[in-house]
């Protein structure tokens, strides 16, 4: 088990014994880019995970030992900044958010790492802040409710990562539920918890093994051109603050007082937001085929209207489009690269992936990784 190496380390390094959490990557049936745009969203915790081994340590010093990638990082605790190490930003950047707070973490050691795959659009770096987090909430007694640790993850990831992310990441790390969709209104903060029957498929994650080096500076171009149709809306509609307040009437009155870029944008956003309502109703009736019809108009969406799909992604989506074994496919995540999203008849999972791997080296010359996905708890301690 991961934890147990995790745990190993730590004693070996540091020479104490260690308390050990977890928290989970996560996925998101549907309701992408909406986060941010105040919008619904219906993201699920996964069954892969970031573990941390922890304990305060006496020096007065900030000590990191990442297991995947074989590094080690110490700093003063007195002198919190930004490293050239992308990994130890994220932790750091949780720590200054307790700072924020007054609340001074002083000396502690961590050895972390897991199997949340990174770059598959699966919410690693969720995973990390949220995990640590809650480890360093427990650890120091510091009693912080769980959505303000959300929040704090959040915002660590906006000013030590450089990514203005939403929140849904964050929320689905910490409030995931066993078996259980979270539909979430990123206005609100509240919840509401969908079970998610798939008796019969299987979730199947297929990662392209592609990451194109636009997409986080692609991410917040999104955001800024979202922001720019709420500044025209408001014109017209002042109580409007958010595309979540937009009909699809309402944007297509002023259609032609936008860009053609910035209505594209939006109206994606507004469209997606519908989606999400419709899927939950789909789950309450049991209807998967619904859903994933809705799972197709997602990813057509994505690929035309908010342009961050790629031509990887729009092939595999594709072929478990057409393929008989799948009932709903979408990419998944912020774009450019990636992984899609599949449900697939749990009699037809290896050869959906046989089919699906064959085609795609024929085309790009690479076989994608695939992962069978259960739905799991958020983020934890562990007990021995």
């Amino acid at each position: 088990m991961i934890s147990a190496v995790i745990t190993k380390y730590f004693k070996e390094l540091f020479r104490t014994e260690p308390r050990i959490f977890r928290a989970p990557g996560r996925i998101n049936l549907i309701g992408e880019h909406t986060d941010y745009n105040s919008g619904f969203v219906m993201p699920a915790a996964i069954d892969k995970y970031t573990y941390f081994a922890v304990q305060k340590n006496d020096e007065k010093k900030l000590r990191f030992y990442s297991y995947d990638y074989k590094e080690l990082l110490e700093v003063q605790s007195d002198n919190l900044h930004k490293t050239n190490k992308l990994w130890a930003n994220y932790l750091l950047g949780v720590i200054a958010q307790f700072r924020k707070e007054g609340l001074d973490t002083q000396g502690l050691d961590c050895v972390f790492g897991g199997n949340v795959p990174q770059g598959a659009g699966l919410s690693s770096s969720a995973s990390l802040e949220v995990g640590f987090a809650v480890a360093i909430n427990t650890l120091f007694n510091f009693g912080l409710d769980s959505l303000k640790l959300v929040k704090m993850a959040q915002m660590a990831e906006h000013e030590f990562a450089g990514v203005l992310c939403g929140i849904m990441d964050q929320y689905a790390a910490m409030f995931g539920v066993k078996d259980s969709v979270i539909k979430l209104d990123c206005r609100s903060l509240e919840h509401e918890y969908f079970p998610l029957n798939l008796s019969g498929y299987k979730i199947v994650i297929a990662d392209s093994k592609v990451k194109h080096s636009l997409a986080s500076s692609e991410y917040n171009t999104r955001r800024a051109e979202c922001e720019e149709g709420i500044k025209i809306i408001q014109k017209k509609h002042m109580k409007v603050f958010s595309l979540r307040d937009v009909t699809p009437e309402m944007l297509e009155s002023m259609r032609y007082e936008f860009t053609p870029t910035v209505y594209r944008r939006c109206s994606y956003v507004v469209k997606e937001n519908n989606r999400v309502l419709q899927a939950a109703q789909c789950l309450k009736d049991g209807d998967l085929h619904a859903l994933g019809a809705l799972m197709h108009e997602t990813h057509e969406g994505l690929r035309v209207k908010y342009e961050v799909s790629c031509i990887e992604l729009d092939f595999m989506e594709n072929v478990a489009h057409l393929s008989d074994y799948v009932i709903g496919a979408r990419m998944m995540g912020g774009g450019f690269g990636g992984c899609t999203l599949n449900i697939v008849s749990e009699n037809f999972v290896e050869n959906f992936t046989a089919d699906l791997s064959a085609q795609y080296k024929s085309k790009f010359g690479k076989v994608p990784d695939f992962y069978i996905m259960q739905i799991s708890d958020g983020a934890t301690e562990v007990k021995n």
